[in-house]
């Protein structure tokens, strides 16, 4: 039988669940990929409650504007330099002109995507290694990428890195700071849901080893937690 879950509450798009994305500042991105070095000057630092750091924008020579993620140290009338090979923090740099051990953010995934790695306050990658045309990288979480030389990357350490430090203290202003950014808070476990609400879920105890695997033909509704795998066992040649 199907249950009424969470992630299919999700994914009706209602309003609990959807992001308040009118309040969002803009798009956050590189400047557009070109041959030509070009200077930027950092016109305001702004907060946006879809981001976790601060956002700069940035006013180009060539009279193009950018929302970026701010980096570390940085304040209005800061100048950077977009499509350089200058390493010096704020400019965006081509992963292939970057010296190995060198801190980045807001890194490429494609030349020219704007960014889409490392953005979250505080964080960081490394430059790992140069291997011909591609460039490994290292990111927060120690897993090693590796990445087209042309991608663009941010030299420097996003700002606001102290932002977890601050204790909530109280549930009520975790619980305000959550609606805020419309997240469903607090999570519920399954196991401590009723049976009704929950595959896991029951009034008799909250043992977490009734959690078994799920059939492979079960309704959409029951293909929580244990999903089957597709094969088990050694692969025989």
């Amino acid at each position: 039988m199907g249950k009424r879950l969470i992630q299919q509450a999700r994914g009706k798009g209602g309003p609990t669940y959807r992001a308040p994305s009118h309040r969002y500042k803009g798009r956050v991105s590189h400047k557009t990929i070109s041959m030509k070095e070009s200077t930027g000057t950092i016109t305001d630092l702004i907060h946006c409650p879809g981001h976790s750091a601060p956002l700069a924008r940035i006013e180009y020579d060539d009279g193009e504007f950018c929302l970026a993620i701010a980096p570390e140290g940085f304040k209005v009338g800061d100048f950077v330099s977009a499509n350089t090979a200058e390493i010096a923090n704020g400019n965006i740099v081509p992963l292939k002109e970057i010296p190995e051990g060198t801190a980045i953010f807001n890194i490429e995934t494609n030349p020219g995507d704007g960014g889409k790695l490392v953005r979250s306050s505080g964080t960081f990658a490394r430059v790992v290694a140069h291997m011909g045309n591609n460039v490994i990288i290292q990111l927060p979480s120690k897993k090693q990428k590796t990445l087209n030389g042309l991608c663009r990357a941010c030299i420097g350490i996003v700002s606001g890195g102290h932002r977890p430090d601050k204790p909530f203290l109280k549930a009520g202003n975790k619980y305000y700071k959550m609606k805020a950014r419309n997240k469903l808070w607090p999570k519920v476990s399954g196991g401590a849901m009723n049976a009704v609400d929950h595959p896991f879920g029951n009034a008799r105890s909250s043992r977490k080893s009734k959690a078994k695997p799920v059939p492979r033909n079960a309704p959409p509704g029951r293909k929580v937690g244990m999903l089957r795998p597709k094969r088990t066992g050694r692969k025989k040649r």
